[in-house]
Order: C-alpha cells, then sequence, then structure tokens
C-alpha cells in the first residue's frame, strides 16, 4: 500500500501536472478581478483609440501612442464582448500567461531541462512586474510575448529546418514590429548574436535558409505594411511612418521627457524581482566559472580529465563550491544560456541608455534575467528559487490586489481610486464644467452618449460664464482654480498618483520594508451644487 501511495504521489507531482499547476497559476493571478482597479491613464488613453476605432473606424499611426496591432485587437474585443474595462485586459492577460506554453516548447526543443522549465515558468507566473502588466493595457506584454515566440521559433528552425518556422517566426516579427518602437532592440540582439554563432560554425543553417529568411521577412513585412496602412486606408504611413518614429523618440530621449538615472531600472528590479536578480547574477557567475579557461588549468593542476569533458568535478567547497572545475562543452544548452546572458546584459544596457525610465519597459529586461536565474538548477538552488517566490507572490498580492492607492513606483501615473467618487458624481449630473487640461481618464469613462453632458474646455473659463451654463458640477486642476464658486460645494480629488522619491528620499529603507509614505499626485478641485452626492448616493464627509 505504501508503494502504490508513493506512485500516486509521484504520478501528482510528475513534470506535466506541476506545469499545468503553474500555467493555472499564472492564469489565475491574471485573470481573478482583473477591473479591479481604474484604468491607468495610458490604458484610457489606449482603450480610448481602440473604441474610436470600433465606433468610427478612424485610426492612423502616431509614434506617440505607440503601433497598431494592440488597437485593432482590442477593438475587435470590443466589438466581440463589449468596450468594458474587463475586455480590455482580456488580451494583455492571456498573452502574458501564453508566455509560459511557449517556455514548454523551448523545453521540449532541448534547451532547458525540466527544473529550469518549472522554475522560469513559476517566475514568469508570479513575477510582480510581469503579473500587473499583464493586467494592463499596453503594448508591452504584447510585444513579450512576440520577442520570447520569435526565439522560440528560430529554435525549432535550427533545430528542424522546416519552413513553416520560418514563417512563424516572419509572424511573430510582423506583429512585434506593430507593437512599440523598441521592437528592434530585441531583433539586433538575435542579429548579433547569430551572426557570432554562423562566424563561429558554432551552428549549421539549414540548406534551404535562404529561401526561407526571404519567406519570413516577406511575412513580417507584410504584417506590417497591413497595419501601419491601416488595412489599406493610410499607405501613406509605410513610406513616413518609420521616419516619424525616429523622430519623435529621439526628440523624446534628446529632451529627457521622463528621466531618471541610468540605474533605475535596477532599483525596480531590487524592489520586486530581487529574487530573480540575484539567482541572475549568480548564474552568471556559475556560467562565467564553468567556461573560463582558468578551469583547464586547474583540472590539469589537480588531476582531472580531458579539458572539454563535461565531467562535473568539482574543487573543494572551500574553493569554488557547487561549481565545476572542468570547463563544459558549448552544446546547444550552453550556447542558449550565453545567449541569454547576452540578451539580458545588452538589454539593461540599451534600457539604461534609453532617456524614457518608464516601469513597464523592466518587463523586457526581467525575462532573459529569468533564463540566467534557471542556469544549473541544483537541488539547492532550486529550492532557493521556489521558497524566494513566496516573496514574489507577496508583491504581486501588495500591487495588483490592494483596493486602493499604492505607494508604489510601478504604478506611474495611475488614476486614483477617488475617480470613483467623481465618476458617480458625473453620472448624477445633468450638465458637468470640465475647466481644466487635465482630464483623463473621463473621456474614456464617458464615452458615447454620456459625453454630452460634458462641457470641456480644457482650461480656466471667467466665473460669469459658469453661473451661465448653470452647471451641477465644475472640475478643475486645484493648481488653477476657483477660491470658490457661489452656490457650489469645493472638494479636492486625486486624479491620478504616482511614488515621490523626493517626499521619501530621506526613508528609503523604512520604505523598503513599509511601502508608504507620501504620494506625487494631480489633483482636482471638484465643485458640486447642493444635492448632488445624495443624488448619487454618496455619504459626504
Amino acid at each position: 500500500m505504501t508503494a502504490g501511495f508513493q506512485s500516486r504521489i509521484r504520478a501528482w507531482f510528475s513534470f506535466r501536472n506541476l506545469f499545468l499547476a503553474i500555467f493555472l497559476l499564472a492564469l489565475f493571478l491574471r485573470l481573478f478581478v482583473l477591473d479591479l482597479k481604474l484604468f491607468h491613464h495610458d490604458e484610457a488613453v489606449h482603450a480610448w483609440f481602440a473604441y474610436k476605432l470600433m465606433t468610427d473606424g478612424s485610426y492612423a499611426y502616431d509614434p506617440m501612442y505607440h503601433g497598431p496591432f494592440l488597437y485593432y485587437v482590442t477593438a475587435g474585443m470590443f466589438t466581440l464582448f463589449g468596450d468594458l474595462d474587463l475586455v480590455a485586459r482580456i488580451l494583455p492577460a492571456l498573452f502574458g500567461a501564453a508566455i509560459i506554453p511557449v517556455i514548454y516548447w523551448i523545453h521540449t526543443l532541448g534547451y532547458l531541462d525540466q527544473r529550469q522549465t518549472l522554475v522560469a515558468s513559476l517566475f514568469v507566473a508570479v513575477s510582480p512586474s510581469l503579473v500587473y502588466f499583464s493586467r494592463f493595457l499596453r503594448h508591452d506584454i504584447f510585444q513579450l510575448f512576440f520577442t520570447v515566440l520569435i526565439l522560440a521559433a528560430i529554435l525549432a528552425y535550427l533545430e528542424r529546418g522546416r519552413l513553416r518556422y520560418a514563417l512563424l517566426a516572419g509572424l511573430a516579427i510582423g506583429c512585434g514590429m506593430s507593437l512599440k518602437e523598441d521592437m528592434p532592440i530585441f531583433l539586433i540582439i538575435l542579429a548579433v548574436f547569430a551572426l557570432f554563432l554562423i562566424l563561429r560554425k558554432k551552428i549549421r543553417l539549414p540548406d534551404s535558409w535562404l529561401r526561407d529568411l526571404v519567406a519570413g521577412m516577406i511575412v513580417a513585412v507584410g504584417i506590417m505594411v497591413v497595419f501601419y496602412s491601416s488595412f489599406g486606408i493610410h499607405p501613406e504611413i509605410v513610406q513616413t511612418g518609420w521616419i516619424r518614429a525616429y523622430e519623435h523618440w529621439a526628440a523624446m530621449h534628446g529632451m529627457c521627457r521622463i528621466c531618471g538615472p541610468w540605474f533605475f531600472y535596477i532599483l525596480l528590479f531590487l524592489l520586486y524581482e530581487v529574487p530573480i536578480f540575484l539567482l541572475a547574477v549568480f548564474g552568471t557567475a556559475q556560467f562565467a566559472v564553468r567556461h573560463n579557461p582558468l578551469t583547464s588549468v586547474i583540472s590539469r593542476f589537480r588531476g582531472g580529465g580531458k579539458a572539454g569533458q563535461e565531467t562535473l568535478v568539482g574543487p573543494s567547497p572551500e574553493v569554488l563550491p557547487a561549481l565545476p572545475v572542468q570547463p563544459a562543452a558549448w552544446d546547444k544548452k550552453e550556447l542558449f544560456s550565453l545567449f541569454c546572458i547576452f540578451w539580458m546584459l545588452s538589454s539593461i544596457a540599451a534600457y539604461a541608455y534609453i532617456g524614457e525610465k518608464v516601469p513597464w519597459l523592466i518587463i523586457h529586461q526581467l525575462l532573459p534575467m529569468i533564463f540566467v536565474a534557471v542556469y544549473l538548477m541544483t537541488p539547492k538552488k532550486t529550492l532557493i528559487a521556489v521558497v524566494s517566490c513566496l516573496f514574489l507572490i507577496l508583491m504581486t498580492w501588495h500591487i495588483c490586489f490592494v483596493p486602493a492607492d499604492v505607494n508604489e513606483p510601478i504604478v506611474q501615473v495611475q488614476n486614483s481610486e477617488d475617480m470613483r467618487t467623481v465618476l458617480a458624481l458625473i453620472d448624477a449630473s445633468e450638465t458637468v464644467v470640465i475647466a481644466s487640461e487635465n482630464y483623463w481618464p473621463l473621456p474614456w469613462y464617458m464615452r458615447g452618449e454620456k459625453w454630452e453632458k460634458m462641457r470641456f474646455y480644457g482650461r480656466i473659463i471667467d466665473e460669469p460664464a459658469i453661473y451661465e451654463i448653470d452647471p451641477d458640477m465644475v472640475i478643475t486642476h486645484d493648481l488653477d482654480s476657483y477660491p470658490s464658486l457661489e452656490g457650489f460645494t469645493k472638494t479636492t480629488y486625486k486624479l491620478s498618483y504616482w511614488f515621490s522619491i523626493y517626499d521619501n528620499e530621506d526613508r528609503i529603507p523604512e520604505y523598503y520594508f513599509k511601502r508608504d509614505g507620501k504620494m506625487g499626485s494631480i489633483n482636482i478641485d471638484v465643485f458640486t451644487k447642493p444635492g448632488l452626492y445624495e443624488k448619487a448616493g454618496i455619504p459626504q464627509s
């Protein structure tokens, strides 16, 4: 009976069952109460463009708002299921979770062993950054999925030499390039490393590689032409779009619109992804020692085998604990690990250089870091990795599932929960005046017929004009507002908020553990007629 029970336990905890459980966990964390928080400022803008595309058929590429893929697929979701916050976030959640099956595909191709696959998938499943931006209507999580799909398709092509994998890589490149202007960073990293391998004769291309390359490029370019031309409506974008994109983002880099220090993303790693970051540092050290030419000297000095063998004969624990003396053979797993280290370091360097420092760009550096973190997964390292996921899960819960304004750098300019009260007041109003240049996400939440009650000016207007309109509600920026309006009650609410380094720089260690402190925010003054709170069903403090 004991043997049978142990056999069932082993079956329950088989590799495939564990992988399936991790994938289901990833889906749960991404889909659970997906509309818990109001849209971020950028989410509202993106959803609004998708809504306009659905209702008016109007869209033309503007590099400030990135590529067309997101708008077309989101408009498709709105058409099928309705224009709701929840619906807008479903595809980001699914694409974020779909990274995990692609990691499994890389495993089946022989580039990751079972432990590496399980731990890498677990990291992707519970990573605070990856979960947060999978619950977020931005281009980046789509781009990250296509990034790993490009990698897997190319690995499959190198293994099997079939045209369909080259076409799949072309499809992923075309979709990725139709998302964001930083997609070429990964493609350049990939091309440089591939050229290095070819010149060093580390890989052998299939005989039909030139034909397959051309076919893949045709697919990629074809997809880009379709999306950027708005399915043929704006063919001029195909000629001018790439120039406009370069000019716009070069200007943003030069003016340092959203600046930060070169180590900005390192700070985010230490805030949210510290186990992955530290294991990636250790994995890089493992790789360096494993392939250090000095190991062959040590091996011969100590009487080891021939240099280049893969025998895991190690020195005394006092010298190099758990690391091999003899250099490892350059098999495909080691070449894959070398690429991931190159990918990680190149991405970190590229995004450190780019002037725009925004939290969602961390995920493009995090994915290769995860692959580096799972290098040489010994039982002890595996245990450490799994236990460290408790920290990741706690951070994920804090930033994704706390129904309040959280004082975290990752949220950047998140719209405040205060806006739920403002939106309820607007719903109860007959006429609303917006006399402020800060008003998003109101166009999204007041879309369609709801916008008919809004009188938008975008700036302060004379008080007599307010009284002539006789609105139920007036919204202004608190720094450019009226001291008072006769017949109105004035209340100040947070419109959007962010973590303020300037208000917390003297208490960084304390902040790290408490995650509290003063926030930076954009505030609005809301002037309401008597009785509006009662009409909206809101108790007024």
